[in-house]
């Protein structure tokens, strides 16, 4: 039976040696990565704005009760209603329930991660609703029923002419290369959807508790018409989205825009407070948020890794991590993938279930190097390789380990392991890539690195 690694080592090789697809992911990431540094040029003090924005999510991550309450409060105070959903099931629950109390049909959803986390379309789908996804990337890995590739690009991965041709399949349009006429043909389908929906579904990027607001972030205007359009609003977020105070947007909402898609400002940035008030030319007749836990708060619990909560879901860590540039995101199997999804995945699912995903990793250091809000990631990545270590550990890795320690603990030992291991290197060069090599695995892909002719100690005696 394959398991989440098993899957993971088959798709990372698969994926790993096409070379097209790694070529349109470098490219991608290449002009991401000219925009990203000039925005952040803008900045008058980047590093500042980093510990800046580590102190706010720190201070509430680390007061969240009082933070949410406070949020709550707000929000009842202005008509919304609070759910509170403590795993996938109970969310999915509380949502079909608003739907068919509404009585309703068609839903259009917003991009929201925490609806890809619980599987909120297909269980929806399940229940017999038509739901549409509004953002253009969603709409068309939703078109190919995919999963988003990237947090933030879901459909990174694809050509124009893929999209041309799934258009022409789907929606029976007539093929073009044209990016404009592309976002024309899915705009004309989701404008008659917006019209026929009784539901909107939204995510949210910030939730403010101060004035007790949801702040959503995006560029094409989709999440404005799925909130505006229909006459019930549903937004779903994680606990760990709550940020102190209004001001602190000013900060988070250019930093999110510059990490996360190379830009000074995202095109539209909303605050939602409550249902239609006295006066108001629209929005909707009832609003609902849903507060998800699913397991956040055993990781609030956890000391060592409580900053992982930090998370703002830029995508910056995925942007510059060599094994997410190389393996693309579908291959992690999960919502959250690159090396964020490493850390928090095996917290919100089963650690010795997912704890591949933590050894998948060059712990290079540059996704915690790019975290505008100084989550230590591969440090946490090092501590997920610790405790499954500890809570499951592997016979084979303890008898190697067991057999290592006298000769990394006995000088002597350790010299004739490496006089041995040079000779037993040029054996090594003659039955390289065989299935003669005991370092085959390794070497079946990639060169294994050649022994230094003397080492440190051999060097400074002979220079003496």
């Amino acid at each position: 039976m394959n398991t989440p690694a098993t899957d993971f080592k088959h798709d990372a090789t698969r994926v790993a040696g096409d070379l097209r697809h790694r070529q349109l992911i470098q490219t991608a990431m290449g002009k991401y990565e000219v925009k990203r540094d000039e925005k952040k040029a803008s900045f008058q003090d980047w590093a500042g704005a980093r510990q800046q924005a580590a102190d706010i999510k720190w201070e509430a991550v680390n007061h969240l009760d009082q933070h949410l309450d406070q949020f709550v409060k707000h929000l009842e105070a202005r008509g919304t209603q609070v759910h509170w959903a403590s795993n996938s099931e109970q969310a999915r629950g509380i949502i079909t329930g608003i739907i068919k109390a509404a009585k309703a049909r068609v839903i259009v959803k917003s991009k929201a991660m925490t609806g890809e986390e619980i599987h909120l379309n297909e269980a929806l789908e399940h229940a017999g609703f038509e739901v549409v996804e509004s953002d253009l990337g969603e709409f068309i890995v939703q078109l190919r029923k995919e999963a988003p590739y990237h947090i933030v690009f879901p459909a990174m991965h694809l050509t124009r002419g893929e999209i041309s041709d799934l258009f022409h399949k789907e929606l029976g349009s007539e093929p073009t290369n044209s990016p404009e006429e592309l976002t024309m043909i899915a705009r004309r389908v989701l404008r008659r959807k917006y019209i026929e929906a009784d539901i909107g579904i939204t995510g949210a990027n910030f939730a403010v508790a101060e004035t007790g607001m949801v702040s959503i972030t995006e560029n094409e205007g989709n999440a404005r018409l799925t909130a505006a359009l229909p006459k019930t609003m549903i937004t779903l977020l994680g606990i760990e989205k709550v940020v102190p105070r209004m001001e602190d947007l000013a900060l988070f909402l250019p930093m999110l825009a510059t990490v996360g898609a190379g830009q000074l400002i995202s095109g539209y940035n909303t605050l939602y407070g409550g249902p239609r008030q006295p006066g108001e030319a629209d929005g909707p007749e009832a609003f609902h948020v849903v507060l998800l836990d699913n397991r956040r708060s055993e990781l609030l619990a956890d000391p060592e890794q409580r900053d992982s909560l930090q998370c703002i879901r830029c995508g910056a860590c995925l942007n510059v991590c060599p094994i997410y540039r190389n393996v693309g995101g579908h291959t992690y199997n999960t919502t959250y993938c690159g090396p964020v999804g490493a850390v928090i995945t095996p917290h919100l699912k089963d650690l010795a279930e997912w704890q591949h995903l933590s050894f998948a990793s060059s712990l290079c250091g540059a996704c915690t190097e790019a975290c505008p809000v100084q989550i230590d990631l591969h440090h946490h990545l090092l501590q997920n390789r610790r405790n499954a270590s500890v809570k499951q550990p592997v016979w084979w890795q303890k008898i190697a380990f067991k057999l290592f320690a006298p000769f990394a603990n006995r000088p002597l030992l350790w010299k004739l392991v490496t006089k041995g291991g040079r000779i037993g290197q040029v054996f090594h060069g003659l039955i390289k890539g065989t299935r003669l090599d005991p370092a085959y695995a390794w070497t079946k892909t990639r060169d294994l690195p050649p022994m230094a002719r003397e080492s440190f100690k051999e060097w400074w005696r002979n220079r003496a």
